[in-house]
């Protein structure tokens, strides 16, 4: 229980259903869909579209989204990719032959097609029970009418507006200026999509005066889409995999998102008492930086379109685990894993919530980096991500830029399970800290005995690339006797990630934690 006398956030308990989310309208329109009857997964998608004007810089109905979940009276946990693929056109080869190292992060090149939709509609349909025109109502409204911009929102406006450009400054900036807190900004193009949709479903996006919207825009640009690629956008149901941490299974999504990088951490982890370190110490940051140099090392060697995966099972493998582990010494750090040309940002949302017959719905769905591709539609303002900025040019490897192709995610939703039990959907947002937070996540509650809210809350430290973030919520000495194990250690302008929880206690109740660095909330009811 956290000390009452500092400030803090409390975790929320309710019986009949909980939403975890970074933007309160969204959670409340969650649970407003719950108490008018919809189930875990019509809430989760309808705060999760709703997230798109809320949290534009995040995310948005042109982006990509990867599921996790739950059927009520059941323990299996499900998965769904709603991530789209390259256009058939596209190949490395011939942006090799430009002279290109790597696919441009913000260029039409690495405008893959959105996936999200297609997903939601398919998971309104197969598991929802009150119909996708029903979910899609609050952010017609919303879209329509404008949602105040909340702090962390305009603060991470302001550091991604410049990449806008073309048609996106006219839709994502009002009279040409990043909104400020409190400022109203509305989505007015996409709410007359969203009526679409819920009037004729998939099809008024992917095909029809939407569709032609978006392809007149990428193809005016030198993008290669089609018609036929938006035509022929599926999601499709696959099987979770999962690893274990000290008596809990970390369950997670299988390529081409990084989940079993998770895994991978986590088994590098066990080899080490971390339970006998300072939670926010040096040592606890070091090994943890260690591995996570290590797991994201093989991560960019293997992960890729499942169709184009090879060695995933190595990921998981306890004896990799093991061999890496002994790499790692606890006096000096090593070298960055070699550098790969693979993007990596920090910008995506996640929301769960689990209703009054449990089930539990895990969901992710970014844009990528901060406002995508920076690139959207002359009318309705679809804002087009940079999924395929994930994708390398390196000839050969499996992650390979290629037509058809699904690009390495960083996104990846989570849950835990106890003794066969699911207890725990959970997500931590933040591009490639996404694994590592994970793990650190659970290591919080398995090794330090803390409650999700103070696991969530924790400082952060991450070895991203050529430096150590360390977050203001460490000591300035341990900052220092990190530089002197030969960290480049560096406070962050912005805080790590976010994350979004809830626990299944076993009497039933529901408890549900959200991130102070984000502007959500959890509620219940």
């Amino acid at each position: 229980m956290r000390d009452f006398h500092f400030p803090g956030r409390s975790a929320i308990f309710a019986d009949n259903g909980v939403c975890a989310t970074s933007h309160p309208l969204a959670a409340g329109v969650a649970i407003d869909i719950l108490k008018r009857g919809g189930n875990a997964m019509d809430a989760a998608i309808a705060g999760a579209v709703l997230l798109g004007v809320c949290e534009p810089q995040m995310t948005g109905i042109g982006g990509d989204c990867f599921v996790l979940y739950t059927r009520p009276g059941e323990q299996r946990i499900r998965a769904l990719n709603g991530s789209g693929r390259a256009p058939r056109a596209a190949m490395a080869a011939e942006l090799r032959g430009r002279g290109l190292t790597e696919v441009p992060t913000y260029g039409v090149e690495a405008v893959t097609l959105p996936g999200a939709i297609d997903a939601f509609c398919h998971l309104s349909e197969t598991e929802g029970v009150i119909g996708l025109d029903a979910l899609l109502a609050p952010a017609i409204t919303y879209c329509d009418q404008g949602v105040p911009v909340a702090p962390r929102v305009a603060f991470d406006w302001g550091h991604s507006a410049e990449i806008l450009k073309g048609a996106a400054r006219r839709h994502y900036l009002v009279d040409g200026k990043v909104p400020a807190t409190g400022g109203r900004f509305a989505l007015p193009g996409q709410a007359e999509v969203l009526r679409r949709l819920a009037r004729d479903g998939r099809n008024a996006f992917y095909k029809g005066e939407v569709m032609e919207d978006m392809l007149t825009t990428l193809n005016a640009m030198g993008g290669v889409h089609t018609a036929e690629d938006f035509a022929a956008v599926r999601c499709n149901e696959t099987d979770p995999i999962s690893g274990r941490y000290k008596g809990v299974d970390l369950i997670e999504h299988p390529p081409n998102g990084q989940g079993a990088t998770a895994i991978l951490m986590a088994n590098i982890l066990s080899q080490f008492d971390i339970a006998g370190m300072e939670p926010f110490g040096t040592k606890r940051a070091h090994i943890e930086a260690e591995a996570a140099k290590l797991a994201y090392d093989a991560r960019n060697r293997i992960i890729a379109d499942p169709d184009h995966v090879t060695r995933a099972e190595a990921m998981l493998s306890p004896e990799l685990a093991a061999r890496l582990a002994a790499l790692i010494d606890p006096k000096k750090a090593i070298v960055s894993a070699a550098p790969v040309t693979e993007a990596v940002h920090k910008d995506t949302i996640y929301i769960t919530v689990v209703d009054k017959d449990r089930m539990a719905v895990s969901l992710i769905y970014s844009i990528f980096h901060g406002f995508g591709s920076g690139i959207a539609s002359e009318k309705f303002g679809i804002l087009f991500q940079n999924r395929g900025a994930g994708f390398t040019l390196e000839e050969g490897h499996p992650n390979e830029l290629a037509g058809g192709k699904r690009p390495m995610h960083t996104i990846i939703p989570g849950m835990l399970a106890e003794n066969g039990r699911v207890t725990m959907p959970f997500g931590v947002m933040g591009g490639a800290y996404q694994p590592n937070g994970h793990i650190r996540f659970l290591s919080n509650m398995v090794d330090f005995g803390m409650d999700p809210q103070t696991a969530v809350d924790a400082p952060r430290a991450f070895a991203d690339g050529t430096e150590m973030r360390v977050e203001r919520g460490y000591a300035d000495s341990v900052r220092q006797e990190l530089a002197d194990l030969g960290h480049n250690v560096v406070v962050p302008e912005a805080p790590i990630g976010g994350a979004q929880a809830i626990r299944i206690h076993d009497s039933g109740v529901l408890e549900g934690a959200s991130d102070p660095r984000k502007d959500g909330c959890a509620l219940g009811y």
